[in-house]
């Protein structure tokens, strides 16, 4: 996963994470150290995350979330020379940028240690990596610029400005490569294109990357940001945002209008590195500068191309409709997979929502809302934002870019449609922070700013507190102190006190088959995974009976098969119906063949303890089945006798539900996100097809 800045960490911090959870870290930050500090750099200290409440839902005023400390912290400055191919603003007078270190690491002892990415060679000080990278960099501008428009704070805009010309001095600006940006650099300035793990594209200013998308963020929040602030500064800005346009235009925009194939669907080959993901960070900025600059034709054009590609991304159906079949109405992320969905970098539906209200064009959010209502239900009641579906939920592990990407989506279409709704459901993403995660424990410190670096699938927490979970939750922050509500719902929604969503029954653990388990030598190839590592393989007239727990009601079943190219296969599933699986040609994907869910046409009823498959013709390679309530649930409980509750339909008819409590109110949604009913107290309530019900007390 080089490109999705998940970054590989040490030996050791597992355990130190461990062992820092259960004796309290700490958390404080220190000031920043100056220019030429040893690339151990200095510590924080304080007191780690106890109960995350700095107010509750019924507080009159409560605290603002936001805390820069340990941002601040993680800044550091070095002094880079002008080449003919790097140069930033002022770079002649004010020769010394400032930058976040990738990494702080926890310690013994209550403290961080700021360290870079890969081996350090001490004779040189050099990491195989580096100490700063132009992701993070970029980034870390946007919380400054966001943090200085929403509070005013003088401190913030310089910094802002500081960061600013940072992520300039990484885009090259001369040659073939001219507008694309360099990701490494070393703690005195140099640059590495070439970095241990190697990044791709190699060297990492040769094509359209990651980190140019995130660099155009920046420049284009940047330039709405310092526009009448700073004139001459913003000017800057825009001419680096226009040569970064212009790398666009030469080497991913070329292609708009071109489709590529992808195991027999039609893809769009305009994205950037083949992702709605890496596009949709550049049109977050492109729709803040063309917001700010309406004249500028070929930012709206890029904006507007970049955006029709991620929305083709997406499901053309409404959400009640979407919700029934794989992959249940989210946009995804990449040309390359049907397979796979991440949450961490998944911003596309706040980018079609910023770009559908800056381009008129409501045609770009109905996509978004579709994600919003159908896809963001279903995972807050089930798994939360974990890092991967390929297609089964394959990594359960949980990180802040994840759980702060889907709040930013689930509010920017909020904020676009005025769906009170789907804001309600932003908070369950937002109580992420404060406990809604599979450790049942607050990740990030209102009192500090210090969030952590993730929590695995057993609840273990990497306790050290990087770049991108840093500024990731504080992106948050700043967007839950800007909607109190939401706020509100992500402060007291802190305990899981039920959840009834999506379960996995791997196929190799049946009760009874006569088909063979088949174990390759890696259950990942290239575009998808099995999820438990194995598969069970069914030739025709061969049959097996898998154990499956009990329900609550009705269950669609959706089965996991890997479908061959060309060559179909089929298998009867008793009293549910039957599959007919192929798919088209390979295309762009790394290999032929998909593994993907297939819904059945009947429902399995909730006293049901087992489903049957027997394959008719062909090969039936079967992974998992899926099961998913005909109404899915989750049940939250936090301080003060804070109770909320999300129930969700992926019925086509209306479903009647029991959801609320004495003191609470219900409020129910179509599959739009529009409000239906208001009610009070505990109540059944009926959900409109592929609607949803929030009760807060």
């Amino acid at each position: 996963m080089t490109n999705t800045r998940i970054r590989p960490r040490r030996a050791g911090v597992a355990a130190l994470a461990v062992a820092a959870l259960v004796a309290g870290l700490g958390l404080a930050a220190a000031a920043p150290a100056s220019a030429g500090s040893t690339p151990t750099g200095p510590t924080t200290t304080g007191t780690r995350p106890t109960s995350g409440h700095a107010g509750t839902a019924g507080a009159a005023t409560p605290a603002p979330l936001t805390n820069l400390a340990h941002l601040d912290f993680l800044l550091d400055r070095t002094s880079p020379k002008a080449t003919r191919e790097h140069t930033t603003y002022a770079l002649d007078t004010s020769p010394a940028l400032t930058m976040p270190w990738v990494y702080a690491d926890a310690r013994p002892g209550n403290t961080f240690e700021r360290v870079g990415g890969g081996p350090l060679d001490p004779a040189t000080g050099h990491w195989g990596q580096g100490s700063y990278d132009s992701d993070d960099v970029s980034r870390a501008a946007v919380v400054y610029l966001r943090d200085w428009k929403q509070t005013g704070s003088v401190a913030s805009r310089q910094k802002a400005y500081e960061l600013l010309r940072s992520t300039a001095y990484f885009q090259t600006t001369t040659g073939p490569d001219a507008g694309n940006v360099v990701l490494w650099m070393q703690p005195d300035g140099t640059l590495n294109p070439s970095p241990v793990p190697v990044e791709l594209p190699n060297p990492s200013d040769s094509g359209n990357s990651y980190w140019l998308a995130r660099s155009l963020w920046a420049f284009g929040e940047g330039y709405a940001a310092f526009r009448t602030q700073d004139p001459a500064f913003a000017a800057f800005l825009q001419q680096r945002l226009d040569l970064g346009v212009k790398a666009l235009q030469r080497e991913t925009l070329a292609r708009y209008g071109r489709y590529d194939v992808a195991d027999g669907v039609r893809v769009p080959s305009w994205l950037i590195r083949g992702g709605a993901d890496a596009s949709a960070e550049a049109v977050l900025g492109l729709a803040a500068y063309s917001a700010a600059a309406p004249h500028d034709r070929a930012a709206r054009t890029a904006l507007a191309q970049l955006s029709k590609g991620i929305a083709a991304m997406g499901s053309t159906k409404p959400a009640a409709q979407a919700a029934q079949t794989w992959p249940y109405g989210a946009i995804l992320p990449g040309t390359r997979s049907r397979s796979q969905l991440h949450s961490w970098a998944s911003q596309m539906p706040a980018a079609l929502a910023r770009a559908s209200t800056v381009l008129r064009d409501p045609s770009l959010l109905r996509p978004a809302v579709t994600d919003s209502v159908a896809f963001s239900a279903t995972l807050a009641t089930s798994t939360g934002p974990i890092n991967g579906f390929s297609p089964a939920p394959t990594d359960r592990t949980q990180i802040a870019y994840g759980a702060d990407s889907r709040l930013q989506s689930l509010l920017a279409v909020a904020d676009a449609t005025k769906s009170r709704g789907i804001a309600q459901v932003a908070g369950l993403f937002g109580a992420w922070y404060f406990g809604d995660n599979n450790a049942d424990a607050p990740v990030y410190d209102p009192a500090t700013g210090v969030t952590f670096d993730g929590v695995q699938a057993d609840g273990t927490v990497n306790a050290s507190s990087g770049a991108e979970s840093t500024i990731h939750g504080l992106l948050s922050m700043l967007a839950l102190d800007a909607h109190p509500e939401v706020s509100g719902i992500a402060r007291s929604a802190t305990h899981v006190t039920a959840r009834d969503g999506l379960t996995v029954v791997e196929a190799e653990t049946a009760a009874s088959t006569t088909g063979t388990v088949v174990t390759p030598t890696s259950a990942n190839d290239g575009e998808s995974q099995l999820s438990g590592g194995a598969l069970l393989r069914l030739r025709a007239g061969q049959k097996a009976l898998l154990t499956v727990p009990r329900g609550s009601g009705p269950r669609h079943v959706d089965a996991v098969i890997h479908e061959p190219t060309g060559s179909s296969a089929e298998s009867v599933w008793p009293g549910l119906g039957r599959i007919r699986s192929s798919v088209g040609a390979q295309g762009v994907t790394p290999v032929a063949g998909a593994l993907l869910p297939q819904a059945l046409p009947g429902l399995l009823g909730a006293s049901a303890t087992g489903v049957s498959v027997s394959a008719r013709a062909g090969t039936t390679d079967l992974d998992a089945i899926l099961l998913r309530p005909l109404v899915s649930r989750i049940d939250l409980t936090g301080a003060d006798g804070a109770a909320t509750t999300l129930a969700q339909s992926t019925s086509l008819r209306p479903v009647t539900v029991s959801i609320g409590s004495a003191g609470a109110t219900v409020r129910s949604y179509d599959d739009t996100g529009r409000l239906v009913e208001t009610v009070t107290g505990s109540h059944r309530v009926t959900l409109r097809p592929g609607g949803f019900a929030v009760a807060t007390r």
